[in-house]
């Protein structure tokens, strides 16, 4: 029998720190369940199924990431905007690896048209680019140049891959640095009024 009280919004925060304890690719259904003292079968009248459960985990956690990523970058501008939107962003890759691992995940196209997360997360993200003075389709370029370094790094630190003596954090303030470099003097693609 299902405890009084049981909701998807609940079985996804669940989903949510168990992902953070055992990783995103072990969040299932049955240890879901488990965690509520609940027979499977329980779960489908909140989830219709383990991909909808891992999309909902996935929409949760891009939305708090993007939260922590506006209130880190509010009020801020250019390399002030960038260095603590990259900082929020690493931060809670480290301190979030399950949840992060599920922003990765694919999204139909449908949902992510519907997320109010995901839209906010394109609007602050293009809405600092802008600031350097980038327009489409150099925009998308920037976009997708930060997103492959910072989940790169992230990755690559989380799993010890930086074997260096070099101080991690030492690397990651370069790398940002060089990122705010080369968007300063983003190579415009033509937009053909020139």
């Amino acid at each position: 029998m299902a405890r009084v009280g049981l909701t998807a919004e609940r079985l996804v925060a669940a989903a949510a720190e168990l992902a953070d304890e055992v990783g995103f690719d072990q969040v299932g259904i049955s240890a879901l369940a488990r965690r509520f003292g609940v027979r499977d079968a329980s779960l489908y009248s909140h989830v219709r199924s383990l991909q909808d459960l891992r999309t909902r985990l996935a929409l949760y956690a891009g939305a708090e990431l993007i939260d922590r990523i506006a209130a880190a970058v509010a009020g801020r501008a250019g390399k002030e905007a960038l260095t603590a939107f990259a900082g929020a962003y690493r931060d809670y890759a480290l301190r979030h690896p399950g949840r992060y691992a599920a922003t990765q995940i694919r999204i139909d196209q449908a949902l992510v048209a519907g997320s109010p997360a995901l839209r906010r997360t394109a609007e602050i993200t293009y809405g600092m680019l802008r600031a350097y003075g980038l327009h489409e389709p150099d925009l998308t370029d920037a976009v997708r140049l930060l997103r492959s370094t910072f989940h790169g790094y992230c990755v690559l630190e989380s799993a010890g891959g930086f074997g260096a003596d070099r101080d991690v954090r030492a690397s990651w303030d370069k790398a940002v640095d060089a990122l705010h470099i080369t968007l300063e003097h983003w190579p415009r693609e033509s937009d053909g009024n020139g």
